[in-house]
């Protein structure tokens, strides 16, 4: 037997499992330049595999934390100062008060929960230790509005609400930072821009999202928070920065955007063609925007992996070209014994099938590993989606169909004679 082709009595029905044997073991014979060959399919396949998992668990990771606050809640801003044309951003202004809030719960019917809340950066101080925080004076409904509540301790009661009782509730952040490895900071004082507020509670921990730590903060009642830290009220009531409102459902969330519009336009003397003085954002359409963004990202990435995949099939094509021009002796050979054309095409076809398929393997593979290795380093779930796998095996399998053809069919095409003169 030629090395690299196979012996039958029979060469005209050459079964299966023996051309597959014959074109393994050429390759084995070759392993660098197999090796080599195969490279631009691994990568084309492991970055398809690896950019698409990423892509889902980043999505999923944000959707998760959203969906933490509730994807049935609408956040209102409060308006935007404007220096000449420059706007200051949103919240610089006070156009919300706790009085609308509470107008929302009376006369939204949509409106399940509604929340108000003031929030501001401060120094807060506990013996030697001091750190800068985020400060939320809210309502009681907050930690109903925000599916956020204490792990330990209490929420301030509506007595304390009502008395602008210096109690705070701290985030998890928060208490390692100043208190520590202690057991418990429960009835322990802190001190914020110099008042200090007795520890009630502690929250539960809510991780990050994107740049802000959710479990840095620390809750006091709305009325404190107005009296003693901000001392910003408008001529209408207590402002606020912002107003959570929670419907029942996803469902009533568009009727109760509806309703929470028309009531505070009415309440602020807006009429058309007037700008309206807050803002409102729907949790739903932010986890429908950033799929839809992180969705079409993942598909122009893996577009630009797919381009791998082209140079993989080149790479594959002209090793199998030169694969036939270094072999012609032997294609000679064995067409002057009795092989078949179909069995030089078959032979050929089946090492560029093997190249690819064993480099699709071991591409995704190695595109399931840097998933993993990316989800493990960067803190977001571990997403593999079969239809990628799926999808990533079976351009493998093209790939080496297409670039085998053309080599095939020109050693099928070589004529006995010229090849076994050729040197």
């Amino acid at each position: 037997m030629v090395q690299g082709f196979y012996k039958t009595d029979n060469p005209r029905a050459v079964p299966f499992l023996e051309i597959l044997s014959m074109a393994t073991e050429t390759l084995w014979s070759n392993k660098l330049r197999t090796g080599l060959t195969m490279l631009g399919v691994i990568i084309g396949i492991a970055s398809v595999i690896a950019i698409t998992s990423v892509g889902q668990g980043v999505q999923k990771n944000v959707e998760q934390q959203i969906e933490a606050l509730g994807t049935n809640v609408l956040q209102i801003f409060a308006g935007a100062a404007r220096s000449g044309n420059i706007s200051r951003g949103v919240g610089s202004t006070s156009t919300l008060t706790w009085e609308d809030a509470k107008a929302i719960a009376q006369q939204a019917p949509s409106a399940e929960i509604v929340s108000a809340y003031l929030q501001r950066n401060a120094q807060v101080v506990y013996g030697g230790e001091n750190t800068s925080t985020t400060i939320y004076g809210t309502d009681l409904k907050y930690s109903d509005a925000r599916n956020t509540y204490p792990q330990a301790g209490r929420f301030f009661t509506q007595e304390e609400l009502d008395t602008a009782a210096q109690v705070a509730v701290i985030g998890p952040t928060v208490q390692q930072t100043l208190f520590g490895a202690r057991s418990s900071p429960i009835g322990e004082r802190i001190r914020i821009q110099g008042e200090a507020y007795e520890v009630i509670g502690i929250m539960e921990a809510k991780g990050s999202q994107g740049p802000t730590d959710r479990d840095d903060q620390i809750f006091i009642p709305l009325t404190s928070m107005s009296k003693r830290l901000v001392g910003n009220n408008s001529l209408t009531g207590i402002s606020v920065n912002g107003i959570l409102v929670k419907a029942s459902n996803q469902e009533q969330l568009e009727a109760a955007q509806f309703q929470v519009t028309n009531l505070l336009r009415l309440r602020h003397n807006i009429y058309p063609p007037q700008a309206d003085d807050f803002r409102l954002t729907n949790q739903a359409d932010i986890v429908s925007t950033f799929t839809n963004v992180v969705g079409s990202f993942t598909i122009m990435v893996v577009a630009i992996a797919g381009i791998s995949l082209v140079v993989g099939g080149i790479g594959i094509a002209n090793i199998m070209l030169v694969s036939v021009v270094e072999r012609t002796r032997e294609i000679g050979i064995r067409k002057a014994v009795g092989a078949t054309n179909s069995a030089i095409l078959n032979q050929f076809l089946a090492e560029a099938i093997v190249i690819s398929i064993l480099g699709g393997c071991v591409g995704i593979g190695s595109g399931v590993l840097i998933a993993f290795a990316a989800a493990s380093i960067f803190k977001f779930p571990f997403v593999i989606s079969g239809l990628s796998v799926i999808i990533g095996f079976s351009l493998s399998l093209i790939v080496g169909l297409v670039a085998g053809v053309i080599p095939a069919r020109n050693a099928a095409k070589l004529d006995p004679i010229t090849a076994l003169r050729s040197d």
